[in-house]
């Protein structure tokens, strides 16, 4: 991994599809609105997407905190652009504000972690998981 500079930023955009509403994606009962985990996958990718240029093959970043309020809620047909800014490097750890907002509002802020990891490695450990 090459250094990352504080402040470093990126993006993730998300047209709001049927699939990425509560209704459909956790429980009908639910409102028509973009579900929680789905803006925090937009932000997650936006974090990934700031610290890409950096990682060295075979390097990745896994997600390993996050802590993320849900501001309002997103219609289909709307965008929600997620953004990420690297706030802290601890050697292979690295935090970033987030935030996510619609065509009309900020709809959600928070913080997230990501470890550097080597994507061989990972996936070796996974295959050890695997049943026979």
């Amino acid at each position: 991994m090459r250094p990352i500079p504080l402040g470093t930023k990126g993006s993730f955009t998300l047209l709001v599809a049927p699939e990425h509403l509560a209704s459909q994606f956790k429980d009908a009962t639910l409102p028509p609105v973009l579900a929680t985990p789905v803006m925090i996958m937009a932000m997650e990718n936006a974090a990934l997407n700031a610290i890409r240029p950096f990682l060295e093959p075979p390097e990745t970043a896994l997600g390993t905190a996050v802590d993320v309020r849900h501001l309002a809620a997103t219609p289909a047909g709307q965008h929600v652009r997620a953004e990420a800014q690297v706030t802290k490097v601890d050697g292979r750890r690295i935090e970033f504000a987030l935030s996510a907002r619609d065509d009309t509002e900020e709809i959600g802020r928070g913080t997230h972690e990501r470890m550097v990891v080597d994507h061989d490695r990972i996936a070796r450990r996974l295959a050890s998981k695997r049943k026979p």
